[in-house]
């Protein structure tokens, strides 16, 4: 049973990333910290450790349940931390208003063709 891993590997078995190296580059990135440190992607991760995820728009706070090597099936790999409620709470609630600003927004049948395309640049454009 392994007791530490790497953070990269980690992120990548816990399906938080879809390859290594999308993960290595978040943790790079700055996107990634362990316990409120920023590391780099070598950093042994061990149970108990508190994570801090940036992955595009959503935030996740979680905490290292296991260490697992091998990326698994979805229902494996939710074993292997468990998200803070406020976290959890904080999502679901951007989710929540990204569905509504979309509401808002205007939705078209179709694409804009040649003709309405010459509209919109007429319009937009200040010559």
């Amino acid at each position: 049973m392994l007791t530490s891993l790497r953070i990269d590997k980690w992120l990548w078995a816990a399906r938080f990333f879809k390859t290594r190296s999308l993960a290595s580059e978040a943790v790079n990135g700055g996107k990634v910290h362990v316990n409120g440190q920023r590391v780099k992607p070598a950093r042994a991760l061990q149970v108990g450790d508190q994570l801090e995820i940036q992955r595009g728009q959503e935030n996740y706070q979680v905490i290292v349940e296991a260490i697992s090597s091998k990326r698994g099936p979805a229902k494996d790999a939710v074993k292997l931390y468990n998200e803070t409620e406020q976290s959890r709470l904080k999502r679901e609630q951007m989710a929540l208003q990204y569905k509504l600003d979309a509401s808002m927004r205007p939705h078209f049948d179709r694409k804009p063709g040649k003709r309405d395309r010459r509209h919109i640049i007429r319009f937009t454009r200040k010559d």
